[in-house]
């Protein structure tokens, strides 16, 4: 059986993904968003030390050992900075390596929607954070600029709708953004990536470069597919994204 798991955009809980999760849901598999440990609570930071991006992979990996050990395979669907902790944690368990050590189950591919995918020993962020960024004294960073964020991260929605959810993001880990790849999980498995045009986060630019990149480092050809949406295809590209996952799935 094939078990989905959506590793999400800094900042972003399960609540922006909810349209996605219901539809593929009615198709019959088994998807849930992970609630990382970078990305805050609704009340504000989470206690004790701000977690690294190892901890938010070593957080994936526990979860994917217990799907693979009950016998399922894993395909992994990342948005934004999702990508460096999911690429991150399928070390030592992609299907083929748990089939050669004796196990069920696995993860046999990473889709990537609109996501930060570094070379190993680069981290998330190889310069200063995004503008619509300020680190606070807890080592937390959070969006003083609502506007600036509707503008930028929901720029293919109104003004007010896009205050709207970036009211709905939570602090996030600064830490996190500047922890390197040490594992390159994109050599290893099948991976998919939603291109999306008019994002204003992540160029198409930039993602593309980094499809380029997957391919030379891996010598496999990405499976592209491209969207018109901007930063947040789940809320304005819903459709678009229903169907990559539903097309990535139907591989497996």
């Amino acid at each position: 059986m094939l078990t989905l798991r959506i590793i999400p955009a800094a900042s972003a809980l399960p609540v922006l993904y909810d349209n996605v999760v219901k539809a593929v849901t009615a198709h019959g598999y088994d998807i849930k968003v992970l609630h990382i440990p970078s990305v805050g609570l609704v009340t504000g930071a989470r206690p004790g030390e701000p977690p690294s991006m190892y901890d938010d992979a070593a957080f994936i990996a526990a979860h994917v050992t217990t799907i693979a050990d009950a016998g399922n395979n894993v395909l992994l669907i990342t948005h934004s900075y999702g990508g460096v902790p999911a690429t991150q944690s399928i070390e030592g368990l992609t299907k083929v390596e748990r089939e050669k050590a004796g196990k069920p189950g696995g993860v046999v591919g990473l889709a990537y929607m609109t996501s930060l995918v570094p070379e190993v020993d680069m981290p998330a962020a190889t310069r200063s954070l995004s503008p619509l960024m300020e680190i606070g004294e807890d080592g937390w960073f959070y969006y003083p600029d609502n506007k600036l964020v509707a503008r930028i991260s929901f720029s293919d929605m109104s003004q007010e709708e896009g205050e709207s959810w970036a009211k709905k993001l939570v602090k996030h880990s600064a830490a996190s953004f500047s922890n390197p790849l040490t594992y390159a999980g994109y050599k290893h498995v099948p991976v998919s990536y939603l291109v999306a045009e008019g994002d204003q986060s992540i160029s198409p630019e930039t993602q593309r470069s980094q499809i380029k990149m997957i391919e030379r480092v891996s010598g496999n050809k990405v499976d592209v597919t491209a969207t018109s949406a901007g930063h947040a295809p789940p809320l304005t590209a819903p459709d678009d994204v229903i169907n990559w996952i539903l097309a990535v799935a139907k591989k497996f």
